[in-house]
Order: structure tokens, then sequence, then C-alpha cells
């Protein structure tokens, strides 16, 4: 019998246990544009140092198990994540096809929004210090 894949969080942080990197943030501050990577890679310093003088969740995305209700985007009562709701309500599709990605099959986002989710993804970058209105909403874990 083989074992249930873990449900990923497409928005973790690269310290989190078991963290792989699975895309990076290129485009402009403005439009930015994720290139997802053929395979997931394990996190290691090297890595990280690649990401040169910025965090490196500004430049590359991460994966890692979902931590349910111990994150501050979970509904609890839903058990649902809001930061994918409101990414898919709030943000706008930025790709009609899509995109490759290594964690679709056990990403939270796709498995509870489907592919509305995948099409906005692109634009997410995990530390954005000037985001879009829309983008900025989505991520406040004090609107519901």
């Amino acid at each position: 019998m083989s074992a249930v894949p873990e449900t990923l969080c497409p928005s973790a942080q690269p310290d989190w246990p078991t963290a792989r990197l699975f895309a990076v943030v290129g485009g402009t501050p403005d439009r930015p544009e994720t290139a997802y990577l053929d395979q997931a890679q394990a996190v290691t310093p090297e890595l990280l140092d690649l990401a040169g003088p910025v965090a490196p969740a500004e430049v590359f995305r991460f994966a890692a198990p979902c931590v349910g209700t111990a994150c501050g985007h979970f509904d609890r009562g839903e058990h649902r994540c809001r930061l994918a709701e409101k990414t898919v309500r709030l943000t706008p599709a930025v790709v009609d096809l899509l995109p490759r990605c290594s964690i679709r099959k056990t990403c939270r986002w796709w498995q509870q929004e489907g592919p509305a989710a995948c099409r906005r993804c692109p634009q997410v970058v995990t530390i954005n210090y000037a985001p879009k209105p829309p983008q900025r909403d989505a991520a406040d874990t004090s609107i519901y």
C-alpha cells in the first residue's frame, strides 16, 4: 500500500520543514511572472544563497505540507485555505492555459479551488513589498 501524499501549501516559507522550491519568480514588481520547475527541489543553503541580496521568498516559490489550523489563512470551521479562496475571488486570472506545475496533484489551492487557482498562481509572490490592492486584500488575514 502506498502512502497518501501530503497536501502542500504553495505559499510556504523556505524554513518550513520539508519545504521544496517549485518555482522562480521573474517579470517585474508590477507584473510578476512565475516560471515553474519541472521537478521541485530540496531547499539547501546553496539554493537560498542564489536569491542574492533579497529574501528567498521574494524570488522563489516554496511548497511545504499545509499546517492547517496553525496558519492564519486557514478557516477552522470550513477546513479551507482562505488565501486560496480570496486569491481566486479577488485577483484576476493571468493565464488561460494551466501552467505545468510539479506540485499540482498535492497542492491545497488546486484541491480546493481547482483550475481557477492555477490561472492566478503565476502572479503570486510570497513576499511582495508592493502588492496591488487585490493581492494585498487576498493576503490580509483580517479580511474574509
